[in-house]
Formats: C-alpha cells, sequence, structure tokens
C-alpha cells in the first residue's frame, strides 16, 4: 500500500501524514514546493492547467490517493475563477489520473460548506442535497462533481468526499483563529448572547478519519460527514479558549438586537449572523463503522489555547 498525499504539508495534510506514518503505510508527497534532499518519496504538485500527463506521472506505482490541497475559505482576495481552479480543475485532474492508474481509493478532503451555507441552521448528513452559498463552497461541491464523475466513467465507485465542519489544532484559520485572538483579553466579552451551536472537528481526528476511509472494508459511499461527537455552542468555543489562555471567564450577555446593529456597524453583520447559526454534524454513519471521533470538544479547545500560548512566550 502506497498512497500519495497533496497538500501534505499543510495544516490537515500534515497530520494525514502522520497518520499514515505511524500505521506504517508508504507515502508520497505531492507538494507545490517539495524540499530537496527529502527523506521521502517527494514529487511536484502540477498546477491545475498541467498537461493529463503530469498527473499521471505523480499517480505512477501509487494505490491509494488522498487529495488535501485546495483554496481554503480564508483566503483574503480570492475570486471565484480562483476557488474554482485550486478546488475543481485541480481535483477533477487528479481524479482522472487516479481512476485510469491506481488500484485502491481515491479520498477528497471537502468541506459542509460544499453541502450549506454559513447561515444554515440544522442537521447536515450525507444525504443532504447540496445547497452551497458562497464561492468557496460551489468550487468544493464541483471539485466533488468531478471527481466522482471521472471515478464513475471509469466504471468505479472507491472514491468518496469527506465533508468536514471548522477544523480546530495547532495552526488553525479562519473563524476559529479569529475567536481564539478575540477571547484573548481580560476584558468582558459580549459572547454570551451567542446561542449558536456548532460542530468541528480536531485536525486529529480529521486524519484518523482519512486512515479509516482508506482502509475500511466495503464500498465507499459518494460522501461521508465527520465531526466531533458533541457540538458546542459559540459561547462556549470562546469560554474554552479563555481557560486556555488563561483569561477570566467574564461572557456577558446582550440582547442581539443591540448586537446587530453594532456588528452592521463594523461591516461585520455577516460574521455576526453565521454566529448565531446552528449547525449540526451527524457522524454516525462513521462511528458505526468504527471510526473515533473526538469526544471532549471543549477541553480540546483549551488545550489548543495553551499550545498556542506556549508558543508565543
Amino acid at each position: 500500500m502506497k498512497v500519495l498525499v497533496t497538500g501534505a504539508t499543510g495544516f490537515i495534510g500534515s497530520l494525514v501524514v502522520r497518520q499514515l506514518r505511524h500505521a506504517q503505510v508508504e507515502v508520497r508527497i505531492a507538494s507545490r514546493r517539495p524540499q530537496p534532499g527529502a527523506a521521502y518519496d517527494v514529487v511536484p504538485l502540477p498546477a491545475f492547467d498541467a498537461p493529463a500527463q503530469a498527473f499521471l506521472a505523480i499517480a505512477k506505482d501509487v494505490t491509494h490517493v488522498v487529495h488535501c490541497a485546495g483554496l481554503n475559505n480564508d483566503a483574503g482576495n480570492a475570486a471565484e475563477a480562483d476557488y474554482l481552479n485550486a478546488n475543481a480543475e485541480l481535483t477533477g485532474q487528479l481524479a482522472r489520473a487516479a481512476a485510469a492508474q491506481t488500484s485502491g481509493r481515491l479520498i477528497y478532503l471537502s468541506s459542509i460548506r460544499a453541502a450549506v451555507g454559513a447561515n444554515f441552521s440544522g442537521t447536515i448528513d450525507e444525504d443532504m442535497a447540496p445547497v452551497p452559498q458562497c464561492a468557496y463552497g460551489r468550487s468544493k461541491r464541483e471539485g466533488e462533481v468531478r471527481m466522482l464523475d471521472a471515478y464513475a466513467s471509469a466504471g468505479r465507485r472507491d472514491a468518496t468526499a469527506l465533508r468536514l465542519p471548522q477544523v480546530y489544532g495547532s495552526g488553525m484559520g479562519g473563524a476559529l483563529a479569529t475567536l481564539m485572538r478575540l477571547a484573548d483579553t481580560a476584558l468582558p466579552l459580549p459572547t454570551a448572547t451567542l446561542r449558536g451551536v456548532r460542530s468541528l472537528i480536531s485536525s486529529e481526528a480529521a486524519a484518523r478519519a482519512v486512515l479509516h476511509l482508506l482502509t475500511r472494508p466495503g464500498p465507499l459511499r459518494p460522501v461521508h460527514v465527520a465531526s466531533d461527537l458533541s457540538p458546542i455552542s459559540i459561547a462556549a468555543i470562546i469560554e474554552a479558549f479563555r481557560q486556555g489562555l488563561g483569561r477570566p471567564r467574564r461572557l456577558i450577555a446582550l440582547p442581539a438586537g443591540l448586537m446587530r446593529p453594532v456588528a452592521s456597524l463594523l461591516g461585520k453583520r455577516t460574521f455576526w449572523d453565521s454566529l448565531s447559526a446552528t449547525q449540526i454534524c451527524d457522524p454516525s454513519l462513521l462511528v458505526s463503522e468504527g471510526w473515533s471521533p473526538e469526544t471532549d470538544t471543549f477541553q480540546r479547545l483549551s488545550e489548543v489555547a495553551r499550545r498556542s500560548k506556549a508558543r508565543r512566550v
């Protein structure tokens, strides 16, 4: 068994590589910036518009592919075309090569944004009809479609999109990093009003889900959803960060009717509204197959904040 991992130096990809090596799986890394003299198999990751032969070359002599590379939704000034190139065109190219040349599975790290927007409230599972609401989400959904089409055209069904909620861990970005910066003050914060509840997933649990999907017996579904076992409120997320940072709790409740105009004045109304949504992922399918989710999100978030503070000292 040999696995090609793209995006292997990234936030989740690096942990996927570590998990595979711990399981004594041979790994090939496809990187945009390969380091010379590496002690393991590293190849350059072709650009989205590279010839098909370039993708066939990196997939030669591997059995499985884990596709982590892409453009995240916290990319500053990315246009819709940038997202489509990085998350759909590249995925389609890689999937066609993998379907033609590998004998094993393709796991594509996708996002719940491929199915729902940031303001959606409800439960997210494998059977819901995708209705992405942003450029990032549309590009991730298009990447899923192109991957599955490439495998269907080859008469294969051993590819799946692993949809993840917000991922936390050392080096995280996006909204969770923003909330941790917000938590890092001794001043009282008007966050107890935030009753929105979210499913999250630790980066380590996401990497374990990838290994599970690579090695579990039986056919793959087109989509799998992973998350920590229990959702957590936005206010509790901030409280966990404050605990890890050694800050006093000091969360106060202000009426939502007061906070919304303030958020609008600061140009943060969309962000505020997204914090009020309740998005609960249902990981029961993966759990029923033997995958182990994180069970104490609060303490894990607190530990992430504690380690972040220790690195700054």
